[in-house]
């Protein structure tokens, strides 16, 4: 799926979040990651197969 090199991390990657940004809608509150990836800005993710990741902002200690 990823056209340049290094490749993107694939979808399945840990760090999938590192793949380029190919389509950023900031005024809707996502963008389009190069392995196919949905982000959006509350950091909840939609994975190609259609799998959700629910937001996981870092926790601040108290």
């Amino acid at each position: 799926m990823c056209p340049h090199r290094p490749s993107c991390p694939t979808p399945d990657a840990r760090d999938r979040e590192a793949a380029r940004t190919v389509a950023n809608h900031p005024e809707q509150g996502w963008s389009l990651l190069c392995n196919g990836i949905v982000v959006f800005e509350d950091t909840g993710e939609l994975l190609p197969d259609g799998r959700v990741i629910a937001p996981h902002r870092p926790t601040t200690a108290a």
